[in-house]
């Protein structure tokens, strides 16, 4: 049997903004260094995002794939998801 993923829109156009940070060091290790950059995604708290699902960001005319890494944090006015780059799924 065959696991097949196909993916399905369930919002369009909403607006959001995303946060992104980087620690203060890097991460290394046997091969190289790297850095580590935190994306938070703001948007709507009325919106179901699941965790693990794929998200596309557009910002400035460029399309980004994100991956939700967790459960949102819903607040009163907002929600708050960490993301990682989207590299396939699992």
């Amino acid at each position: 049997m065959v696991t097949e993923f196909i993916d399905h829109v369930a919002f369009e156009h909403q607006p959001c903004k995303l946060s992104f940070s980087s620690p203060i060091s890097a991460v290394s290790s046997d091969s190289a260094s790297s850095i580590v950059q935190r994306v938070t995604l703001f948007l709507s708290p009325d919106i179901s995002v699941l965790s693990g699902c794929k998200i596309a960001v557009t910002l400035n005319g460029h399309t980004t794939l994100y991956q939700n890494s967790g459960v949102p944090s819903i607040f009163a006015t907002h929600q708050e998801i960490a993301l990682s780059l989207f590299d396939g799924w699992a």
